[in-house]
């Protein structure tokens, strides 16, 4: 996703970022260009990305996700923030009825995931097959002050260390008395107050369809599908746009189904959720994207969650609850003409 604003004020924006966890995260202030304690505030919550990013990565034995991992069903003493984490993905996995289950890592692994893949220069194939496996059974990890207990199968926090790195970040803003901000992560956003013109702040759902030689592809793509009017919400998305690539010969993803240790979401492109907490709209966007369109429109009416999602041959759909969010869509067949108007009221892409 993408902040689509007007121009700034002309008292200016503070703007901030850092590289963590293979992103980049931005920050930016309203009004708040030149001020000391702005900068320090800012320079304070995004140093959260990099202490889950050291903590939790899974790309670096030495971690203490890994070590943790490594001791199994042994309990090993972890930092706070790693445990948080831990505790959020099996809160997670509760609460979903087990389609949040981070214990892909070996799945993963087995498709040629086991380090950073370069997804942004072309086409990545690995050798591994991919191949369907039994189910894990239950997970019940065991906590104890400052330790852990993971079980027989090893996890992966990428994607919930994003989200509780952007509730922790917005928590360290909001203590600092910064009302306003826009913090975006991979493409997850949260969002606070109001945005440098005054009212929401306008976000830009990007369109997730993207050449695939399996996929039948329109001639003409919006870069958006939507736009959403966000104050006091988060919105995260689960994609398959960028981290997709070939292994054995076939077109796999990273969005794994814990039910088959394979690639999940059927025909999905992508799902995007709105949440208050960020950490919950990137579960519920992976959870749902796993359940499938048909279980996810069923879920989204009864937990009334904000979902917009799009098929792989690029009809958009959303849920009731999201409706009131989305400010702006692109008409299916305008879009896939080529011939859909600009989104009103957003200026350019930032």
């Amino acid at each position: 996703m993408s902040a689509l604003t007007a121009p700034a004020p002309p008292l200016g924006e503070a703007v901030a970022s850092t590289k963590a966890m293979a992103m980049e995260a931005r920050l930016r202030i309203p009004g708040g260009a030149g001020d000391e304690a702005v900068a320090g505030a800012a320079a304070a919550a995004l140093s959260v990305f990099n202490e889950i990013d050291h903590s939790c990565t899974r790309f670096d034995t030495s971690s203490a996700l890994m070590r943790a991992n490594a001791a199994g069903r042994r309990y090993s003493r972890v930092p706070p923030e790693c445990l948080a984490a831990i505790e959020l993905a099996h809160a997670a996995y509760e609460a979903t009825g087990g389609l949040f289950d981070p214990r892909v890592l070996g799945d993963l692994v087995r498709l040629g995931y086991d380090h950073s893949l370069r997804f942004s220069q072309g086409t990545v194939e690995t050798r591994n097959l991919a191949r369907r496996r039994a189910g894990l059974g239950p997970w019940r990890p065991r906590f104890r002050a400052g330790e852990v207990s993971i079980g027989e199968h090893p996890i992966d926090l990428g994607g919930i260390g994003k989200g509780l790195a952007l509730r922790l970040a917005g928590e360290s803003l909001r203590r600092a008395a910064i009302a306003s901000f826009l913090l975006e992560a991979g493409g997850d956003c949260l969002c606070s107050g109001a945005a440098p013109a005054g009212g929401p702040w306008m976000i830009g759902v990007e369109d997730p369809v993207v050449e695939d030689p399996v996929v039948e592809k329109p001639a003409a793509r919006q870069a958006f599908v939507a736009v959403l009017a966000l104050s006091g919400l988060a919105c995260a998305t689960s994609s398959i746009r960028v981290r997709r690539w070939r292994a054995g010969g076939r077109p796999v993803h990273h969005l794994i189904d814990p039910r088959t240790g394979l690639p999940g979401g059927g025909r999905l492109a992508a799902v995007t959720v709105v949440e208050r907490d960020p950490a919950w709209a990137e579960v519920w966007s992976k959870a749902l994207f796993l359940a499938g369109p048909a279980e996810m429109a069923r879920l989204c009416e009864r937990r009334s969650i904000a979902a917009l999602w799009v098929r792989q041959d690029g009809s958009l759909e959303m849920s009731r609850a999201m409706e009131r969010h989305v400010c702006w869509r692109a008409d299916t067949a305008a879009r896939q003409d080529g011939d859909a108007a600009a989104p009103v009221g957003a200026g350019a892409a930032t």
